[in-house]
């Protein structure tokens, strides 16, 4: 077989990789199983569904939306912030909800983070609203080493990054295996790089679908619809847990329209 039957070869199960994991998408998000258990329009006061982890963060809600800005002094850990669900959501989950960036950043990430909880290992108890004081100071560090949960970089850049085109899409797991570096060890394969999504102050609806087996995350824009998916079958499951929007200090975003499903 030449190199120009391989290339046709590998565009080929490219296709249909693609055109089944829309069509297992479609079956999913369709399915008649799903039960809302929370919504939030994001107009209304904030923390009667959610709290905060974060000193430095503002959040304010309006009638366009529930707008998050984070601390203003890039790479502190005192002004990253995680806005969490008061509620938990067990099993399958789907969430939908429009998200508009509205800073202009090139560098670091925003973050969503599926069925949190901690480890287990004290202080660091499943129910992460009984360790609250420890979050205060928002240091990623505290999350991926005593939390177990799914984490979705999303409108993300790399720190070192001065390119706006050059944004990324990556899943991980928490926690890191101790004594394991986090970079290498906890990303789900694979990532995705230079989207072309998220541009600034332009509005997107976000559909995520999580199954033990699947995770799905697609991304509709104005002139855009992309999906993109990540297999679980290999890694622990998680069954139950919150559900947090972590943004690092300097990024800004609108939400609005936020829905959270589980199964019958």
């Amino acid at each position: 077989m030449n190199f120009k039957q391989l290339l046709i070869l590998f565009f080929s199960i490219s296709i249909h990789a693609q055109n089944t994991d829309n069509k297992e998408f479609d079956i999913l998000n369709q399915s008649k199983q799903w039960q809302l258990q929370f919504q939030d329009n994001g107009t209304k006061d904030w923390q009667t569904k959610w709290f905060l982890d974060g000193l430095e963060a503002n959040i304010k809600n309006t009638k366009a939306g529930m707008i998050f800005n984070t601390g203003t002094t890039a790479g502190t850990d005192a002004g990253h912030a995680v806005l969490w669900t008061k509620e938990s959501f067990k099993g399958n989950v789907k969430m939908e909800f429009n998200f508009c960036r509205k800073d202009s950043a090139t560098k670091w990430a925003i973050i969503l983070y599926l069925q949190a909880t901690g480890t287990g290992i004290a202080p660091y108890v499943e129910d992460i609203s009984k360790w609250n004081n420890l979050r205060e100071i928002p240091a990623m560090k505290t999350y991926f080493t005593n939390m177990k949960a799914l984490h979705i970089s999303y409108s993300s850049f790399e720190n070192d990054n001065n390119d706006s085109e050059k944004d990324y899409i990556r899943v991980r797991q928490y926690p890191v295996v101790k004594g394991q570096n986090f970079n290498t060890t906890t990303e789900i394969p694979n990532a995705f790089f230079e989207t072309g999504l998220f541009k600034t102050d332009e509005t997107y609806k976000i559909t995520v679908i999580k199954t033990y087996e699947k995770l799905f995350f697609k991304v509709v824009g104005k002139n855009s619809s992309k999906l993109f998916s990540w297999n679980l079958k290999n890694h622990p499951k998680l069954f139950e847990g919150r559900i947090g929007l972590r943004q690092m200090a300097t990024r800004s975003a609108l939400y609005k329209d936020i829905s959270i499903y589980t199964m019958k």
